[in-house]
């Protein structure tokens, strides 16, 4: 039955950034979809801890902070999914950080912050999942664009970059592994009401003005990604590879 396919019972999957807005709904998505989850960053996930295991899942924490994090400890965190929850089977890498400030006067510290954290962890982390996820002939991997991977932006050089270039490496990747049974695809949230869109919303001028540009008249909400995530990790996508999903509310197609 179709609806099987979108069954995640017996798999792990890790994400990142999942104490709370997109992150925390993503991980609730796939422990109702069946999944045990382990959540990397360097905030207690508590409250998503507790929503995975009223859902009688499993979940497993994985401490690390990405902005320092080089490749040989990603892939040990990799591995503490492996030796903690048995195997890994997707891993959706959400966690993200933006840093604001017109382009002639960007700090380099905030450059350099941003594309560690928004993508070089991406790459090693998938880098050290595709490991695994080859070796075992299947995998899913979800990465987190932007609409910002599409269009430039206002004095945010740096995540532009970081979210253009997690498409690119989307792609790449898939070209790669696709054969060897691992789909490598993104979604690209629009405007959402989470943290980093907080200074958006808190200009009436400005929030205003990208309210009334979304089709759908409003501001997304973490739960409005939470289907496409499960379907991209799930074998429903099974013939899915490098794909960019845009969840905006049409933003795009205005």
């Amino acid at each position: 039955m179709i609806l099987d396919t979108f069954r995640l019972g017996s798999r792990v999957a890790l994400v990142t950034g999942g104490n709370r807005g997109i992150g925390q709904a993503i991980a609730t998505a796939l422990a109702q979809a069946g999944a045990d989850i382990a959540l990397l960053g360097r905030t207690d996930p508590a409250e998503t801890i507790a929503a995975v295991e009223k859902l009688g899942r499993r979940a497993l924490v994985v401490p690390a902070d990405l902005s320092t994090a080089g490749p040989d400890a990603l892939a040990d965190a990799v591995e503490a999914v492996v030796a903690g929850l048995g195997r890994l089977d997707v891993l959706v890498n959400n966690a993200g950080i933006i840093r604001r400030a017109a382009a002639v006067a960007h700090p380099p510290e905030d450059w350099d912050a941003v594309l560690r954290v928004d993508l070089d962890a991406v790459f090693h982390l998938c880098q050290a999942a595709g490991r695994v996820m080859l070796g075992q002939g299947h995998g899913k991997i979800v990465n987190v664009a932007s609409m910002l991977s599409y269009q430039g932006g206002i004095k945010v050089p740096s995540y532009t970059a970081a979210k253009h270039a997690v498409v690119g490496l989307t792609r790449a990747l898939a070209n790669e592994w696709a054969a060897g049974g691992v789909n490598v695809n993104a979604i690209a949230p629009g405007y959402i009401t989470t943290d980093n869109t907080a200074p958006l919303r808190g200009d009436p001028d400005r929030e205003r003005a990208i309210r009334e540009r979304i089709p759908a008249g409003r501001w997304g909400a973490p739960e409005d990604l939470m289907g496409a995530v499960v379907f991209l990790a799930s074998d429903a996508a099974r013939y899915v590879h490098g794909a960019v999903l845009p969840v905006d509310g049409g933003w795009l197609a205005r």
